[in-house]
């Protein structure tokens, strides 16, 4: 039976479109969520995609929070659903609670759009088995705020639990600690991070098909469950 992975689109989301194409490729069925909606449709994972959520008005991702359909990612991530938060996602996951820490403005206070390297910190999620460990993946950046912060008592248990997923290589782009671009919930079903593996899954289109592992690392753990 063919997964399907349901994608959400708020007012002001830009990267639903290139998120659903990319679980596609994969060999998924995207699933149209839209931030109405009280029903995830019998979808066997979500992912938040990235963009202005509600036009980032009061604070990125504060407002999506309380959509309708976010009551039921909750629920669902609660219960063991794979969730995948792209930068505005990583944002609402955040504000959800179903992440911990905060997104804030970029250290120089710049919008940033540029090709980035990552390190896979862990391969042990959902989301990233199909990396080996210290792999390096060149995905695009594209965030104004992107900062990850945290209480040091919460950095520390991110880092003892290795719940860090993902690290930007050489130069931190934003000033986020540790170097954190993407991080996991504890049972590794949970996955939120700034820069957009939707936005390099061709060779042809983007500077990598790197990202397309996260889509690939999807199917295979909802093989495996």
């Amino acid at each position: 039976m063919t997964a399907r992975v349901g994608v959400i689109t708020f007012p002001g989301t830009l990267d639903d479109v290139d998120a659903a194409r990319a679980v596609r490729l994969s060999g998924a069925e995207a699933v149209s969520l839209w931030h109405a909606d009280a029903d995830l449709k019998g979808v066997d994972a979500v992912i938040v995609p990235g963009g202005f959520s509600y036009g980032d008005y009061l604070r990125a991702g504060a407002i999506a929070r309380f959509a309708p359909v976010m009551g039921e990612v909750i629920r669902g991530a609660q219960g063991g659903l794979p969730v995948l938060g792209i930068c505005n996602g990583f944002q609402v996951l955040c504000e959800s609670g179903l992440l911990p820490g905060a997104l804030t403005r970029n250290e120089n206070l710049h919008f940033i759009c540029r090709d980035q390297w990552l390190t896979v910190a862990s391969n042990a999620t959902a989301w990233s088995s199909r990396y080996e460990p210290n792999a390096e993946i060149l995905v695009p950046l594209k965030s104004g705020e992107g900062r990850f912060q945290a209480p040091q008592k919460v950095l520390d248990e991110l880092e003892g639990e290795g719940r860090v997923v993902f690290r930007y290589s050489g130069e931190n782009p934003n000033g986020s600690q540790n170097s954190i671009a993407g991080i996991t919930s504890a049972n590794g079903r949970v996955v939120g991070l700034m820069p957009h593996p939707e936005h390099a899954t061709e060779a042809l289109t983007g500077p990598s098909d790197d990202g397309l592992g996260m889509f690939l690392s999807l199917l295979d753990s909802l093989v495996s469950a």
